[in-house]
């Protein structure tokens, strides 16, 4: 994948399919900065990553930080760019849910979940394009999914906020592209992570009839697009929602 001494920030890495990206850029030799919000998940996932890296001089980096909030990613950047001099590639993951029907949705659940999965995608893009741009190249992943292109029934929230960022996607791979900055964005369909995991048994049985490959996903197979995405194989694509759902939505 060529991704050897590449320098990467992932949002919300401490578990699921953020942790799982952050592990397949360490396999691959990269230096990597992770950012989340829970400070025990963020040491545990720190030495996990220590204990696999290929070489011991790649720098592991980990910030406490919530992405929602435009100052505190802005020191948390600063400081990652300190460290590595530049970042080469962003793969902005960090998403929560707040689920409800509408009728029953508070402010504080829509206003958070678009906060966090959406308005932090702002935030680091904002903060870390300039770098990038100053570089002549870069790329930037964000995590979407399958719900923010068909939507969900008691996810209103979350479905605006994940086609939000597909069009997010969209306007600023138009804005970089001459800058040599590829911006693409994924839509993962069900998978195995601790988020999925509480779901009645029930749901996952009537999600599971909808996939034509009649399994879920795995975090690992997210990272593996994202790697490619990352990598100099994917330098002519930008502005692409690429869906990784088991043929889920076609």
């Amino acid at each position: 994948m060529h991704l050897k001494n590449k320098k990467v920030i992932i949002t919300g890495a401490s578990q699921g399919i953020g942790k799982a990206i952050a592990i397949a850029f360490v396999k691959q030799g990269a230096n990597v900065a992770i950012f989340a919000t829970n400070p025990d998940r963020l040491q545990q996932t720190v030495k996990e990553l220590t204990d696999i890296k290929i070489d011991q001089n790649q720098k592991i980096i980990s910030k406490k930080v919530d992405v929602s909030n435009y100052d505190q990613v802005e020191e948390a950047i600063t400081e990652v760019l300190k460290e590595f001099n530049h970042v080469d590639i962003l793969i902005n993951n960090a998403g929560i849910t707040k689920d409800n029907l509408l009728l029953k949705m508070s402010q504080d659940d829509f206003d958070r979940v678009i906060a966090i999965n959406l308005k932090s995608v702002y935030n680091t893009s904002k903060i870390l394009i300039r770098s990038m741009m100053k570089n002549k190249k870069g790329k930037i992943i964000n995590v979407s999914s399958v719900v923010g292109l068909i939507g969900n029934p008691g996810q209103a929230n979350y479905a605006a906020s994940k086609a939000g960022v597909i069009a997010f996607t969209k306007s600023l791979a138009k804005e970089l592209g001459s800058r040599n900055i590829c911006v693409n964005a994924i839509a993962p369909g069900f998978i195995q992570t601790q988020m999925t995991n509480k779901l009645p048994e029930n749901i996952k049985e009537q999600m599971l009839k909808n996939i034509p490959l009649k399994r879920f996903g795995l975090p690992q197979e997210v990272a593996n697009l994202v790697l490619f995405l990352s990598s100099d194989m994917a330098d002519y694509i930008t502005g692409q929602t690429i869906t990784i759902d088991g043929g889920m939505v076609t």
